[in-house]
C-alpha cells in the first residue's frame, strides 16, 4: 500500500524477455519512425532534466552502453552532454543507492536519449521520494538551467505548498499520469503540469505505418484544481487530465539498459516511458517555440500536429470521453501523440 505523501515510480519491466545482451523492444529508430521525430537534426544545447529519488551510481556507464548499441553519439559528463547532482545541485555527496529508482533512472534517461539524441541531459537524484525532496529537485533542475522537466512518478497525499514546486513559467514540466487505470495522482493533476498518458503502439496501418490505442493501462481523471478554459464543456468541474500521451504498455515496451538492479537489456513500459518520451520531443522543439510551454492550452492550439488516438479505454466512468479515447480531445491520451514537433 503506498504512502500518503510519498511519490512512486511507474517503471514496469517483462519478465518474459529472457536474453539480456540483446535488445528486445522498441529502440531509437522505431520511436523516432513512430512519432515523426527530426532527432538528427533537432534538440542540440537543449537540456531535458530528469528527477528521479536515490542514487543510481550506474547511471552515466549505463547511458553508455545504451547509446552505443543504438549507435547514438556519446552523452558523457567529459563530452558536457550529461550531468548528474543532487537535490542541491551538487556533483556528489549523492543519495543512498536505491535497485527499484536506478531501473526508473535508466528508462528516463535511455528515453530522453530516444528521441533527442542531440539534447543534454540532466540527472537530479532526490534525497528521498518524498514530494518535499523531489519538489526540491524540481526546482533544483530548473535553477541549473532545464528549460524540460520529466518526472516519472506519482503518489497522493502531498502538501498543497508543493504545487508550487512543479509551477515554473517558461519551463515545460511533465508528469506520469499514472500505471493503475483510470484516476490521477500528484504531480500530473497540477494545472502547470502537462500530464503523459500511455498508449499501446503496434507497427503496422497504412500511412503512419504504426497505429495506437489507449493503454488500459493509463491513468487520467478529474482533478480538483481549476480547469482551462478549453475544457469547460467536459463533464468535470475542475481540470481534467491528460493533456499528450506516447508508447507506455509493456506489451508494445521498449529497450531499457540497466546493471544496478537488472541484467542488462529488458522491456520496460508504464507512463514513466511516456513522460521522459515527451520531454525529450520538447528538447526537440525548444530552438522553436519559446512561449510558456507548460500550459495545456498551448497543446489544445496545435493539436492538429499530434496523431489523434480515437480508441482504447482505460477504465470506465461517466462522461466517458474521461476514460474512452474518441475523435479529438479524451481523458486516456489528451489530445493525441507526437506528430513531428509542431505542436510542442
Amino acid at each position: 500500500m503506498h504512502e500518503s505523501g510519498m511519490a512512486y515510480c511507474l517503471a514496469l519491466v517483462r519478465t518474459d524477455i529472457s536474453n539480456p545482451d540483446v535488445p528486445a523492444g522498441y529502440g531509437p529508430s522505431d520511436l523516432q519512425s513512430a512519432y515523426n521525430l527530426p532527432s538528427s537534426t533537432d534538440g542540440a544545447h537543449q537540456t531535458v532534466a530528469i528527477v528521479d529519488a536515490y542514487d543510481d551510481p550506474n547511471a552515466e556507464s549505463d547511458l553508455g552502453v545504451y547509446r552505443t548499441t543504438f549507435g547514438l553519439s556519446a552523452c558523457t559528463t567529459a563530452n558536457g552532454c550529461f550531468k548528474k547532482v543532487n537535490q542541491k545541485g551538487q556533483q556528489g555527496n549523492y543519495p543512498t543507492g536505491n535497485a527499484g529508482w536506478a531501473t526508473e533512472i535508466s528508462l528516463d534517461v535511455d528515453m530522453v536519449s530516444a528521441g533527442c539524441p542531440k539534447c543534454n541531459i540532466l540527472l537530479v537524484e532526490a534525497d528521498s521520494n518524498s514530494f518535499g525532496d523531489l519538489g526540491a529537485s524540481d526546482n533544483e533542475a530548473v535553477a541549473l538551467g532545464a528549460r524540460v522537466v520529466s518526472n516519472s512518478y506519482a503518489g497522493s497525499g502531498a502538501p498543497a505548498k508543493i504545487e508550487a514546486d512543479y509551477t515554473h513559467p517558461g519551463v515545460v514540466v511533465l508528469a506520469s499520469s499514472g500505471d493503475g487505470g483510470y484516476g490521477i495522482g500528484e504531480p500530473a493533476g497540477y494545472p502547470e503540469v502537462v500530464s503523459a498518458g500511455g498508449t499501446t503502439l503496434n507497427r503496422g496501418g497504412k500511412g503512419r505505418g504504426w497505429t495506437e490505442t489507449a493503454w488500459s493501462g493509463t491513468g487520467a481523471g478529474c482533478t480538483t484544481f481549476k480547469k482551462p478554459v478549453w475544457q469547460a464543456q467536459i463533464g468535470c468541474k475542475f481540470r481534467v487530465t491528460n493533456d499528450v500521451s506516447a508508447v507506455a504498455n509493456p506489451a508494445t515496451g521498449v529497450a531499457v539498459y540497466d546493471t544496478y538492479d537488472a541484467p542488462g537489456f529488458q522491456v520496460y513500459g508504464g507512463t514513466s516511458v511516456s513522460s521522459p518520451l515527451l520531454g525529450s520531443v520538447y528538447g526537440l522543439a525548444a530552438n522553436e517555440y519559446k512561449a510558456d510551454w507548460a500550459e495545456s492550452v498551448w497543446l489544445h492550439k496545435n493539436h492538429k500536429y499530434l496523431y489523434d488516438i480515437t480508441s482504447g479505454s482505460d477504465g470506465t466512468c461517466n462522461p466517458s470521453i474521461l476514460c474512452t479515447a474518441g475523435v479529438g480531445w479524451d481523458g486516456p491520451t489528451g489530445w493525441g501523440s507526437p506528430n513531428g514537433i509542431g505542436a510542442f
